[in-house]
């Protein structure tokens, strides 16, 4: 039986309310699609379209008229090229770092053997929920010598709780203990198992990993704020908040100065074109590289939240 005859069988066997369900689904499913994408769709094209167009509601999907200039205005200031090369350091840098981290704990967590591990487990359950809060925190970063240094980002969030008990997890129901103690016969050591058997078999749930750990130090701008005063260490989003808050300053005053009516307004219209080119400017790295860690993504979350 051929394809084709056995998707026409499955037709006929469907009866009435089998097509009302499955055709309010596609109904449900294109609802939720388009609140999905028309806010993508609407900042694109607004960051494009002429401002005019845009502040006076003309334009509410597709470009009306074309401008680049808020782009220009982004590109122009060194200081957007200085925060992509930090934030790109701080990302990758961060994120191998958090790995480091986070694999082995989580793994150390699966042994049985682990001496004080009801204690351990509640320690890092502990945190999740309480935590020392700012100031504590800008005092030890302090006394520690880290202010005004990359470690003072780095540091600080070098493990999250959640994506420990997320990986644990994972190691424990994903990984056979028969298959480690089976490379412990054949003479391999508690560090040949962990690179040779478990890393390999935990490629799903590193990708989560990493793409949860990259996009927190991709959109990180608070930590920056406090511990760094170098505007060379400066990261992205600190650079672009500091461009929209000037742009707007720039506009009220210009108008509480009484500039020419036409030169604030045109002012002001720029000031949201440039809004919406920023927030092109900051996501598109991490929808570029979402695609390809997507499959890992989907199958990593479900498999380490399954048993808790």
């Amino acid at each position: 039986m051929t394809n084709t005859e056995v998707q026409k069988k499955h037709r006929q066997r469907l009866t009435k309310d089998d097509i009302i369900f499955n055709t309010f689904n596609y109904i449900l499913i294109f609802i939720f699609v388009a609140i999905t994408l028309y806010p993508l769709i609407y900042v694109v094209s607004a960051s494009i379209s002429e401002p005019t167009k845009v502040n006076s509601g003309q334009m509410w999907l597709w470009p009306v008229g074309f401008t680049s200039a808020g782009y220009q205005k982004v590109f122009r200031d060194p200081d957007i090229w200085l925060g992509y090369r930090n934030t790109i350091f701080y990302t990758v840098v961060g994120t191998l770092l958090n790995l480091a981290f986070t694999l082995p704990c989580a793994y150390a967590l699966t042994k049985k053997t682990l001496p004080f591990k009801s204690l351990i487990n509640f320690v890092i359950l502990f945190t999740m929920f309480f935590s020392g809060g700012l100031i504590p925190l800008y005092m030890l970063v302090n006394n520690m010598g880290l202010m005004d240094t990359i470690w003072a980002v780095l540091l600080p969030t070098a493990v999250s709780a959640y994506n420990v008990i997320i990986t644990r997890t994972f190691m424990d129901t994903s990984i056979p203990d028969g298959l480690e103690e089976a490379a412990e016969i054949d003479g391999c050591s508690p560090f040949g198992v962990f690179f040779r058997i478990v890393l390999p078999l935990s490629s799903p749930i590193i990708a989560v990993m990493a793409l949860f750990y990259g996009v927190g130090h991709w959109n990180s701008y608070f930590n920056e704020m406090i511990f760094l005063s170098d505007r060379a260490k400066i990261p992205l989003q600190v650079v672009l908040r500091e461009l929209i808050i000037i742009t707007q300053m720039n506009t009220d005053n210009a108008v509480v100065n009484n500039t020419e009516a036409k030169t604030a307004a045109e002012m002001q219209q720029l000031a949201g074109v440039i809004k919406y080119s920023v927030m092109i400017v900051s996501t598109l790295p991490i929808i570029i590289v979402y695609p390809f860690l997507q499959r890992f993504f989907v199958k990593g979350v479900m498999i380490g939240s399954i048993k808790g």
